[in-house]
């Protein structure tokens, strides 16, 4: 039922006593508008506004202020599809700043001197339409009522809603303003129609909305029973949409599990030792649920403890209801998990297929509710529903148990020949990849000879020349011999590669002087890398490091990381030395970084630096390519790791590259070629 309160429309400079009595006659002699007018007004409002109620409070407003009334109060007859009025009131100011002064007001009985209405005669019908609407509209109103002056609306031969006119005051009603409000009428009659018109409009689409409810739910299962959910998922789900489609305040799925097999088929009236566990459940948030799942922590219980699912154990295919009264729960023992005093309407209907009880259906409210026949059939054809759905889930764990043990055997002979194959196929990959790498080294192989072949056979070609002086003659017999020294340093790194790939060695091992020897590689390159103006800057450990390794292996990773640096390192900057001696993990590490200034190195060139015959790009310098490689096979020689590293500089477009050597310190325990192996 609506109700709203609302400001006259007055004018400023306008002054009317409101809690005096009107002498006769006096509101036709200051009305300002005519009859047709107001009414005009009013189909007005009616076609400019959507919304029913906002509609009748735009009237009752126009009339309460034409009328000059304490209030003005219009409600709508109750049909017989619509079950609840709609009201609109208008209260002046003077009576709203009275209500809220705390002067309480009580509505006293209304007599007939004081109700009158304006139109005549008046049947029977017609008095007791204005009394129950007076009732409807004004039983909030915040003032006494005096003096009514009411008229019942008609539209298409019936009552359709009545308009009161209130004072505060007893007030003698003119001819004048009955005629006014007779005047009226029709138009107002159209308001209450189309107010009626959109409740009912409003109960219909309720009435389909449950029905599509309805409709959705049955849906729901059939897709629910076809899907490929597990039974405890399917269960919820089902459970979930039965109480929302009903619109009840909990939902509950209870499944028996008997101590004897034998008792699933119902044998008479006897209960079976069996326990009830809650599968699913669904609750509307309130606190009434939150309370009953409080209160109902355990969700199993033995079925002798509850007379209720008793009743319906013993009695087949029938529920049992409760409709909330105290009457019906005396001498009925009801398990804890029902939370009967948070909810007190309960539908119960027990799952059966064949004689065999499977569980059952709970359906509850927390007021008081008479079940319809409409909801005990739609909770039955859910229960034949889960029933078969249960039956069916347990055949189809039977025949799974049987498909997996047939699966299980062709599983195995599957394996053996997946094995096969995928041996197969790693064996075609590695040919593959061979066939590939063969390629790829005769390439690189062919680059690399036909370079210094080539200049070679220029050098011979010019000695060969007549009249050749002693300088040229000297300058390429020099070419012959740098040039032949390349091919004889590539055709050594390549058998040293080769040899440390195919045939792995046991390192010689010697004790070195770890602080002499890299001083003494470092002074060895000092002029070379002078003559690219680069400088050299050790930092070695303040105390004497003597280092278990392969020396011969041990310089040529040096030497080779130092021309790596000479190649790529940007003239005028500082290459640093650093090592350092750790214990981690219980293992003797010597670590030994070796840091320049260049071109930075790209996360995709890192990954194959240490490749054979691959260089960065923009990096090409003369040279085997090998010297990396050399060098991570030389480290894995030793058991050692290495990595490289680029930290772009700020502000530039160059990077600080460090190469990272950790080299174990051997010794009797830890040496992996030890006699012992």
């Amino acid at each position: 039922m609506e109700k709203r309160l609302s400001l006259p429309l007055q004018c400023p400079d306008e002054k009317v006593h409101r809690l005096t009595q009107y002498p006769h006659g006096t509101l036709m002699q200051h009305q300002e508008k005519p009859a047709h007018q107001l009414a005009q007004k009013i189909n007005q409002i009616i076609a400019d506004n959507s919304a029913p109620a906002g509609m009748l409070q735009e009237i009752a407003q126009v009339l309460g202020s034409a009328f000059q009334v304490d209030c003005c109060c219009l409600v709508t007859v109750m049909g017989e599809v619509s079950s609840e009025a709609i009201s609109a009131n208008w209260v002046t100011q003077e009576c709203l700043d009275l209500s809220h002064s705390g002067k309480m007001f009580s509505m006293e009985q209304v007599d007939l001197p004081v109700v009158q209405c304006a139109s005549e005669p008046l049947t029977i019908e017609d008095i007791s339409t204005i009394r129950n609407s007076l009732v409807i509209g004004c039983q909030d109103l915040p003032l006494p009522i005096k003096a009514v002056l009411a008229i019942p609306c008609r539209f298409g031969g019936e009552n359709n809603g009545v308009i009161h006119l209130i004072q505060s005051q007893p007030y003698d009603w003119s001819d004048s303003e009955k005629n006014l409000l007779k005047a009226v009428e029709p138009s107002c009659a159209i308001a209450f129609s189309q107010v009626v018109q959109a409740q009912t409009i409003a109960s219909q689409q309720q009435d389909l909305q449950s029905c599509d409810q309805h409709q959705s739910l049955i849906k729901q299962l059939t897709i629910l029973s076809r899907s490929n959910l597990e039974l405890n998922q399917m269960l919820q789900v089902a459970i979930a949409s039965t109480a929302e489609a009903l619109r009840a305040d909990r939902g509950l799925l209870i499944l028996l599990r008997y101590n004897d097999p034998l008792f699933k088929v119902r044998q008479k009236k006897q209960i079976p030792t069996a326990r009830a566990t809650i599968v699913g459940e669904w609750c509307r948030e309130t606190e009434t649920s939150v309370t009953a799942r409080e209160n109902t922590a355990d969700n199993s219980f033995l079925l002798s403890e509850c007379g209720l699912c008793q009743r319906a154990f013993t009695d087949p295919g029938k529920p049992v209801t409760l409709n909330g009264s105290t009457d019906q729960q005396d001498n009925l023992t009801v398990a804890r998990v029902f939370a009967l005093a948070e909810l007190p309407a309960v539908l119960l209907m027990p799952l059966e297929t064949q004689g065999r009880v499977l569980g059952f259906v709970v359906i509850q409210q927390a007021v008081a509710r008479n079940w319809q026949s409409s909801d005990l059939n739609m909770v039955e054809m859910v229960c034949a529903q889960l029933s078969n759905a249960i039956i069916q889930t347990q055949t189809l764990r039977q025949v799974q148990t049987l498909v997996d043990e047939r699966t299980a055997q062709l599983q195995r002979s599957l394996d053996v020949q997946a094995k096969l194959y995928e041996r197969t196929r790693q064996y075609v990959e590695q040919l593959r990849e061979l066939n590939h790498l063969k390629d790829e080294f005769l390439s690189n192989m062919s680059d690399r000879l036909r370079y210094p072949l080539t200049n070679m056979r220029l050098a011979l070609r010019n000695l060969r020349q007549p009249g050749i002086t002693p300088d040229r003659h000297t300058r390429y017999m020099d070419i012959l011999e740098q040039e032949c020294t390349k091919e004889i340093n590539l055709i050594n790194d390549l058998l040293t590669l080769q040899r440390l790939e195919t045939q792995p060695e046991r390192p010689q091992l010697a004790s070195i002087d770890l602080n002499a020897k890299i001083q003494d590689i470092a002074e060895s390159f000092e002029k070379i890398l002078a003559a690219k103006g680069l400088n050299i800057s050790l930092d070695l450990p303040e105390e004497a490091c003597v280092l278990e390794t392969e020396v011969e292996s041990f310089d040529r990773i040096l030497q080779e990381l130092l021309a790596n640096v000479g190649k790529y390192s940007e003239p005028n900057t500082i290459v640093q030395l650093q090592v350092t001696h750790q214990v981690n993990q219980q293992v003797d590490q010597v670590i030994i970084k070796v840091t320049n200034t260049g071109l930075g190195i790209s996360e995709e060139e890192a990954k194959y630096i240490f490749d054979k015959f691959r260089r960065g790009r923009g990096r090409w310098t003369p040279g085997t390519g090998l010297g990396l490689a050399l060098v991570k096979s030389l480290v894995q020689h030793l058991n050692g790791a290495i990595a490289v590293e680029s930290i772009p500089i700020e502000d530039s477009d160059l990077s600080n590259i460090c190469f990272t050597l950790t080299l174990p310190q051997f010794s009797d325990e830890s040496n992996p070629y030890s006699e012992s192996d």
